[in-house]
Formats: C-alpha cells, sequence, structure tokens
C-alpha cells in the first residue's frame, strides 16, 4: 500500500518507518529541508533507539521529501503526524494539522483516507473531515480516521510494532476497510498486536483517558511519597504492597520529581479545558496538573533547610532529559529547576549523554556543560537527580563522597538503594524515604 506521513517528529518518523518495516511502500514529508536531507543520508533527527538502524534496513521502501503535492497525489493512506503544542491558556495548538490538511485538498488525485494520528480535541476528526471536503480542488472521496498512538519516546520503535493496542475511530466501511489492511501485518505474527475499531470520538477521547489516567497515577504516588516523608512511612514498601493487587499493579508507581514529556503535561491540560469548556470540568485531571506543577520543586525545601544560603555554592544537576532514552526536555523537570538555582546564584554544572544541546538552547553561556559525569559531581556542594540515566544510578556512593567538596545528594528519582547509601559518609535525601545523613 502506498502510505504518506505528514511530519518527522516522534510520531510521524516512528509511524513512517515501521509501516515500510511491515511492507508498505512510505513517503516522509516534511517542511524542514535539513531534516529531510538528514534522513535521506540515514540520520535520524530524534534520538530514538533503534530507529536509524530500522532507516537503514528498509531504506528501499523509505522516501523522504518536502514535496507534498508528489507525497500526496496517489497516496492510498495518508498519516497526519505533525506536533499540536499547547497554548499559553492549555487549549491544543491545531495550526499544524490544518495547514497539512490544505496540502492534501490541494494535492490528492484519488480516493484516499486521511488518518489523523497526531493528538486532538475529542470531535476534530469530524472537523478536519469537512474541512478538507470542503476545500478539495478535484471530484474525489476523502474518509477521515482516527488513529491515536501510545507510544513512550526512548521505546517508541517496540511500542509501536509491539503495541499494547491499535485503536482506529471510522465512521465509514471504505475507510474501516483501508485501515484493517493498513495494519494487518502488526496484528498477526510475530506482533500479534490486538486492533479496535470504534468511532472515531471514541478513538480520540481514548488516547486523552489513557494518558490522562497514567499522569493522575503519577501524580497520585507523588502526594502519597510526600506524605511518607511527613509519617516515617517507606515509599519503596508501600508501592510494593500495593503492586501485588492486580487490580492496581506496578506500573508508575514511581515516585520523583513530576511527570515531564511531550504527552501528559499538555494532555492533562488540554482535556481539562476541553471539560471547562463543555461545563463538565474533570477535577481530577485539575488537581493532577497542581500536583505536578509543585512537584517538581520538592527537593528544594530540603535544600534550602540545608543550605539556608545559595549563592555562590556549586551545583551538579544529574540529567537535564524528562526521561531516560530521549534527547526531549518538553515539561523535563530539570528545567524549573536549574531557573530555580540561577534566580539563588549558584554556579550550575548540567551532566546528560544525550539532551545536552538541546539544554544549551534554553540556558546558553548562563550554566556549564558537562559530558563526563565524574567532572560534573567534583568539588560540587551539593548536587540533584533528575533523571534516572543508568549511567548516573551505576555510580557507587563512595564515589560522590570522594570527589564532592561536601557529598549531598538530592535523588529525585531515587536511583540508590538506602542500605548501600547507609553505608557511605554522604547525606543522601530522596523521595518519600527516609533521609539518610552520614555528616553530622
Amino acid at each position: 500500500m502506498k502510505i504518506a506521513v505528514a511530519g518527522t517528529g516522534y510520531v510521524g518518523l516512528v509511524t513512517g518507518v515501521v509501516f515500510a518495516h511491515i511492507g508498505h511502500n512510505v513517503t516522509c514529508v516534511d517542511v524542514d529541508e535539513n531534516k529531510i536531507e538528514k534522513m535521506k543520508n540515514g540520520i535520524s533527527p530524534i534520538y530514538e533507539q533503534d530507529l536509524e538502524k530500522l532507516m537503514l534496513v528498509n531504506k528501499e521502501r523509505l522516501t523522504y521529501t518536502t514535496d507534498y503535492k508528489e507525497a500526496y497525489k496517489d497516496a492510498d493512506v495518508i498519516f497526519i503526524g505533525v506536533g499540536t503544542p499547547e497554548r499559553s491558556d492549555g487549549s491544543a495548538n491545531l495550526e499544524y494539522v490544518y495547514k497539512v490538511c490544505d496540502n492534501i485538498a490541494e494535492s490528492i488525485e484519488k480516493d484516499c483516507v486521511v488518518v489523523v494520528k497526531s493528538t486532538v480535541p475529542i470531535g476534530t476528526n469530524d472537523e478536519v473531515e469537512k474541512y478538507i471536503q470542503k476545500n478539495i480542488k478535484r471530484t474525489v472521496n476523502v474518509y477521515v480516521a482516527s488513529n491515536p498512538e501510545f507510544l513512550a519516546q526512548g521505546t517508541a520503535v517496540h511500542d509501536t510494532l509491539y503495541a499494547s493496542r491499535i485503536v482506529v475511530g471510522t465512521e465509514n466501511e471504505s475507510a474501516k476497510k483501508i485501515m484493517e489492511d493498513v495494519y494487518l501485518p502488526l496484528t498477526r505474527e510475530p506482533y500479534n498486536v490486538p486492533y479496535l475499531n470504534m468511532n472515531r470520538r471514541s478513538a480520540e477521547m481514548v488516547k486523552y483517558a489513557s494518558n490522562d489516567f497514567l499522569a493522575l497515577k503519577i501524580s497520585y504516588i507523588n502526594e502519597i511519597s510526600n506524605f511518607c516523608e511527613k509519617t516515617g512511612a517507606d515509599i519503596n514498601d508501600v508501592t510494593r504492597g500495593m503492586s501485588f493487587d492486580s487490580r492496581i499493579g506496578s506500573k508508575f508507581l514511581n515516585p520523583g520529581v513530576g511527570y515531564g514529556g511531550s504527552c501528559f503535561p499538555k494532555d492533562t491540560k488540554a482535556l481539562h479545558r476541553l471539560s471547562v469548556e463543555l461545563d463538565s470540568e474533570l477535577k481530577t485531571i485539575q488537581a493532577c496538573i497542581e500536583v505536578n506543577k509543585k512537584q517538581k520543586l520538592h527537593l528544594f525545601d530540603s535544600i534550602i533547610e540545608d543550605f539556608k544560603e545559595l549563592k555562590g555554592l556549586n551545583v551538579g544537576v544529574l540529567g537535564t532529559s524528562f526521561k531516560p532514552g530521549t534527547d526531549d526536555l518538553r515539561e523535563a523537570p530539570a528545567i524549573e529547576n536549574v531557573k530555580l538555582l540561577l534566580e539563588y546564584g549558584c554556579n550550575i554544572t548540567v551532566y546528560d549523554p544525550v539532551s545536552l544541546d538541546n539544554f544549551s538552547k534554553i540556558f546558553g553561556n548562563k550554566i556549564n556543560y558537562e559530558l563526563n559525569l565524574e567532572k560534573c559531581i567534583s568539588n560540587k556542594d551539593f548536587v540533584m537527580i533528575m533523571t534516572e540515566w543508568d549511567q548516573i544510578k551505576n555510580i557507587k556512593p563512595e564515589v560522590y563522597d570522594s570527589l564532592m567538596k561536601t557529598p549531598y545528594i538530592y535523588d529525585g528519582r531515587n536511583c540508590y538503594d538506602l542500605i548501600e547509601m547507609k553505608s557511605a559518609h554522604v547525606k543522601y535525601v530522596s523521595m518519600g524515604r527516609n533521609i539518610i545523613d552520614n555528616l553530622k
């Protein structure tokens, strides 16, 4: 089948490469000529495990271009995978989606299915179909389907090939049949992905309901973690006890300094705003947003209590991406913490194995950047851990003691075992657990 994919970010590029891998001929379209040239040379513009390998393996079925007219004119299916960033009021900005719709309406020369893979508010697919049909230049049939993605950055290729489910919303039998054919290889061996068909608005809602539930789960366990600190309970024991209940499970029960990334922050705000507009406010989602905002700076109370005056202190921030396995900084807790450290007059050095270039675009020469983890730690008054990279988790406690000026460790990701820390000459503050203080 001939497929075109609009957008070559995490959603669009991974989708296109995976479709090529399962046998389709795919053209990936982007307005950025530099990105297109990189991809033509086998270089992925995003950091994602196994993506470049699949780009190489399937290069005979992959085309990269800025020429949307050529890409769309005779495509059987066109996937829209462009960004839907949040506006300042929390609503989703659909400007890029409708720009692609304009290009599709101008270009298509045969019947096709247009698939909205971008995360969009409920009802958007209905409006997209009306918009394309109103602006179409030729007498052809266009059917719109909703097909939300459920990939996680860092594991996006695997999450697409071995997805928990494929959700497709259609209002037309022709579109339904074509989408079944597109995904048929993924529903068979060795992938065996469940395929769910429903109406478009239900498919749109599945995406928001899923992401916001996970964000709620994270915020809930973070509040329980904070409460454990007040009561003397250990969050690790608490979550272990919870996880044996099959209704709860063990996933997304790791306390930390809040969620970030391209999905949870944007999707919680967008769904809450829509619920207010429809006079059916989702109060749990509003609470989730507020809890997460506050959680990002949770460690600062302990830092201020320990040091009182921060001006002139040398600080190491370990990890800048919002999670391991990606260079994405969207809503990363490290950003807010570095901003606050700067306000307090600290001298800051940050470490991350993949995202320092992106971080430098935010902070420029206001801070220092270090690819060597031990150099980032050396001679620091304290360090803050913001991302649980393996490189950070593998550091032994004695390394902090030997390299730091004063080995104060504020761990926002619970990277270390308390028993191991108890034998080290450090002060170790983590999330929802007892403080280890061997510096007294």
